[in-house]
């Protein structure tokens, strides 16, 4: 494909733009991780201008990724005066590896003080330059870390850096313990992308989906997902238009988007790219999600990236397939030989102890608002984490834990580092679409991230946990004296005995998990506000801070952040479902009961006998409702004034049943909103 990564300031265009001994330093960066030579900054930018400009570009931007959940930019122009009406283009090594914008009106949680206006950009070598283009040029994005003066992170990059680091330092050294030499590690990610696409003309009409990105009133129509005919089914010509439009500029900024369909939900799809490097594959999907929302828009559509925004039809999450390479080989990809399988064997109980003693954090990690309305629903799983391993791998685990065989699997029992142990099947799982964490052959699928979540928080805390994990199985091996395989073995032993609660592979969506989880001791941390709490848990402090990937005042800056965004997003939905009840609802009901009771009026002054029932049950049922309704408002708008969440979200739903109500029996030409069975169904 000629034009596949054009945009992207790649290792050929590197290798085209700048001196050769410049270019494998660069590129040895990129590739390995290496500490970048400050020396050949002024070189890396020339070149990198000269590409740009060849490009069409006329600006540069550090791209960050501040804790608002989105990207940020500020582009500066190449163009330096150099005398009266006399220009030059520069772009210096100064202005690629650092930068500084004004973070007065970025999320800090504390970190920094309003007046304290500096925040840093610092570039990220080992993510590639990119353009982006727009119909009037095209600017030089350049990824950046985003921090304060004190180098408190506040960004979403920074954290995940460091957690790469670490667990990078703990698979070493473990590595080491199997006599392997030496070799890079990577951590990759692939993230399936679920939205929903609607026309813009129904957009615009709904306060709700404007303001706040989903419905707040809708009632359901009588056909919606129930058949299951639109999963997988022929996508219609002009979804293909835009789902083409949106691969060709992925491709051309280098992202691998491999897979489209129709997902479960009307006018729901999903995009899934290739895996990348971890770090990469986070920039990627947050391009991914600006790109499906610019190519909607011309289009003539809408690209919703919120969990829930229609309510009783599956909602939209963010699936991260996580592994572990070294060397370049899978570490989560079961071998051919015994000594393979044990190294794999003690990748995936480090994982599951990492699950197991730390799951509230990875919960933590997917919480928000619009989380809070798709976790535990049909189509998602619970917010209550476990990890499903499959039957095959199941056995081979209790094989480990009990030193026997299951005698359903023919084998011997699996003794560590044995030649006679057979190999275990590569595709050893099928999949649990209702497990939060599953292992999926040779990956890990990580079901609950919302849609319009950032991964790069959730990947963090894996890597954070998994590095914790690992270090302890290092620990526990360098205090044991004797036979390596054997002490393994028992070490394996011990882990699958304690840690075995979190393994599950039944219904999440069943009733009775909740309660079997509970008698497991699992947390079940339902809301947002719960889900965050663990970032005061002074054992997670320590844990992050020992790790270096979040200081004590980061963490706490977290925990701020996350509870002033949900209070603020629910009090938003709050005041404008009272908004649209009063201003767009109410008049419309009330003159519909006016006109009934005009009728009325009319019909039995002119002795009329047919059809006075129904008017008259109908006035009755609407006028109920106009008084249902006014009684609600009053309710939500003292909820509004304490500015109680709970409260607010109470009162919204029982506003919202009223009104879906009221839709059924208002004349459909005047019903003042677009309707589900218009906005799921026309496209």
């Amino acid at each position: 494909m000629k034009y596949y990564g054009e945009d992207v300031f790649s290792e050929k265009a590197i290798l085209k733009h700048m001196p050769k001994t410049v270019a494998s330093k660069l590129i040895a960066t990129m590739r390995e991780g290496k500490p970048l030579d400050p020396s050949i900054a002024d070189e890396v930018a020339h070149g990198m201008k000269d590409w740009a400009i060849e490009n069409g570009a006329t600006h540069f931007t550090h791209w960050f990724q501040p804790m608002t959940g989105g990207t940020a930019e500020k582009h500066d122009a190449f163009l330096e005066p150099c005398g009266p009406a006399q220009a030059v283009q520069r772009f210096s090594g100064n202005n690629l590896i650092g930068g500084e914008t004004d973070a007065s009106s970025f999320p800090s949680g504390g970190l920094r003080s309003t007046f304290e206006a500096r925040g840093y950009t610092a570039w990220d070598p080992t993510s590639p330059a990119f353009i982006k283009r727009h119909e009037n040029g095209a600017t030089l994005c350049i990824p950046t870390a985003f921090c304060a003066y004190t180098g408190a992170a506040l960004d979403m990059k920074t954290p995940l850096l460091r957690s790469i680091q670490a667990v990078t330092r703990a698979t070493e050294r473990l590595m080491k313990k199997f006599k392997k030499p030496k070799a890079h590690v990577s951590i990759t990610l692939g993230a399936e992308q679920e939205y929903f696409l609607i026309e813009r003309s129904f957009y615009l009409k709904r306060p709700d989906l404007l303001q706040t990105g989903r419905t707040v009133f809708g009632a359901a129509p009588a056909k919606h997902q129930q058949l299951d005919d639109h999963y997988f089914g022929a996508i219609r010509p002009r979804i293909i238009k835009f789902m083409s439009e949106v691969e060709e500029r992925l491709w051309k900024l280098g992202i691998p988007a491999k897979t489209r369909h129709n997902e479960v939900a009307p006018a729901q799809f999903e995009l899934a790219p290739m895996f990348e490097d971890l770090n990469l594959a986070v920039d990627h999907n947050m391009l991914i999600m600006e790109v499906l929302r610019q190519t909607a828009e011309a289009n003539g559509l809408v690209c919703l990236l919120h969990e829930k925004p229609f309510e009783g039809v599956n909602g939209s999450g963010k699936h991260c397939n996580w592994s572990i390479a070294y060397g370049g080989r899978n570490l989560l990809s079961p071998g051919d030989n015994p000594r393979d399988n044990a190294i794999f064997l003690t990748f995936l109980s480090a994982v599951i102890r990492a699950v197991d003693l730390h799951s509230d954090l990875l919960r933590m990690s997917t919480a928000g608002a619009g989380n809070d309305h798709r976790l535990g629903a049909h189509e998602a799983p619970p917010a209550i984490i476990s990890i499903f391993l499959g039957d095959e791998l199941s056995a081979v685990m209790k094989e480990i834990e009990t030193g026997h065989a299951e005698k359903k699997t023919g084998r011997t029992a699996m003794k560590i580092g044995v030649d006679t142990m057979p190999p275990i099947p590569r595709d050893a799982t099928d999949r649990n679409r209702t497990s939060p964490f599953a292992f999926t052959g040779n990956k890990f699928e990580f079901r609950a991230p919302g849609s319009s979540q950032n991964c790069a928080l959730s990947q963090m805390v894996l890597n954070t946990i998994v590095a914790e994990s690992i270090d302890a199985i290092c620990d526990k091996l360098d205090a044991a004296g004797g036979d390596f395989n054997e002490e393994l073995q028992k070490l394996l032993q011990r882990l699958i005995r304690k840690h075995k609660r979190i393994l599950f592979s039944g219904d999440g969506y069943g009733q009775e998990w909740p309660k079997e989880a509970e008698a497991r001791g699992l947390p079940n941390l339902r809301t947002t506000l719960e889900a965050i709490s663990p970032l005061e848990n002074a054992a997670n402090i320590a844990l992050f801070s020992k790790y270096g990937v979040l200081s004590e005042g980061e963490m706490a800056s977290r925990h701020e952040i996350a509870a002033a965004d949900y209070s603020s997003r629910i009090l938003i939905e709050g005041k404008v479902a009272l908004e649209i009840a009063r201003s767009m609802i109410r008049p419309v009901v009330a003159d519909e009961f006016s006109r009934l009771a005009t009728a009325i009026g009319r019909a039995t002054r002119d002795g009329l006998k047919v059809g006075i029932a129904g008017l008259r049950a109908l006035s009755l049922k609407l006028g109920a409702g106009l008084d249902d309704l006014h009684v609600k408002c009053e309710k939500i708008e003292k909820a509004i004034a304490k500015g109680s969440p709970v409260a607010i979200l109470r009162e919204m739903e029982s506003l919202r049943k009223t009104v879906d109500k009221l839709e059924t029996l208002v004349d459909d030409g005047k019903w003042p909103l677009p309707k589900y069975r218009e906005m799921l169904f026309i496209y």
